[in-house]
């Protein structure tokens, strides 16, 4: 099984600064251990210098991790606020039939709502959802 993990990185920012990423690696684990042998693409691992890229790379890197959204079988979208590159990585995993789990507290915005077959207000809600196998049975049931 293949996760792709998206999550705010820039998110409203005006200057060349990033949310912090932390979540990245805590959804990770979380993964690994509840769906051990399963590929996890985080895309800030392999591009930690990100805001610093040319024009030319950053666009690259842009597009080709949102056609990756197209080829994946879940999509985990962390969206504490609004993330134009999420929704984007959303609707192609959308389009393409994966699976949309979203940890987010924005419950009545329409891309959120309306794209994710999961919904979490918060990482603890996720991690319940683990837990009790909520989860495992909405990727199950999607994926059939």
């Amino acid at each position: 099984m293949r996760f792709f993990i998206a999550g705010i990185m820039q998110g409203s920012h005006t200057v060349n600064h990033m949310h912090d990423q932390d979540y990245r690696h805590r959804i990770a684990q979380l993964l690994e251990e509840y769906f051990p042998g399963a590929e996890i693409y985080d895309p800030l691992a392999k591009h930690k210098t990100s805001l610093d890229y040319d024009q030319l790379t950053g666009r690259e890197v842009f597009f080709r991790h949102n056609l990756m959204c197209r080829e994946v079988d879940v999509l985990l979208a962390f969206i504490p606020e609004a993330s134009m590159g999420t929704a984007i990585e959303m609707w192609e995993a959308h389009q393409h039939g994966a699976v949309i789990l979203t940890i987010s507290p924005m419950k009545h915005n329409w891309t959120v709502k309306f794209l994710s077959h999961g919904l979490y207000s918060d990482e603890a809600e996720f991690i319940a959802a683990l837990s009790n196998g909520e989860v495992a049975g909405k990727i199950e049931a999607v994926l059939k």
